[in-house]
């Protein structure tokens, strides 16, 4: 084919109106990623952006929100270990999943209820 896909550039999750805030303590004070400033045309439409790595997560305003219990981001993380000591400290809800060979993962939700796996693959 004459075109070839290079990988994911970002994850779009919905969240309610006038969330913003509780997105940047979650994904940003909690998560440790870094909020990425929307472009000056996009910002009316209100959410906020964060690094993940080389990709984006984007938190779109959604009018008619109703959060994404199934349909989720995966995450990948080194020191899995670390992450989840750091949640507990913070009293931050997750549930470990032992079901991926060759993986330590978790589940969680954001604040909005929107369903997050974090992984750490094993050697």
């Amino acid at each position: 084919m004459p075109f070839v896909f290079e990988g994911v550039d970002h994850v779009q999750l919905a969240a309610p109106e006038g969330s913003e805030n509780q997105a940047r303590k979650f994904f940003a004070e909690l998560l440790g990623m870094e909020e990425v400033e929307k472009p000056e045309a996009l910002k009316k439409r209100g959410g906020v952006w964060f690094q993940c790595g080389i990709q984006q997560i984007h938190i779109g305003i959604e009018k008619d929100f109703s959060p994404a219990k199934k349909a989720h981001p995966a995450l990948v993380v080194k020191n899995i270990d670390q992450l989840m000591s750091h949640l507990s400290k913070k009293e931050a809800a997750y549930q470990k999943d032992d079901k991926l060979p060759n993986a330590k993962r978790i589940y969680l939700e954001d604040p909005f209820g929107n369903r997050i796996e974090i992984l750490e693959w094993q050697s």
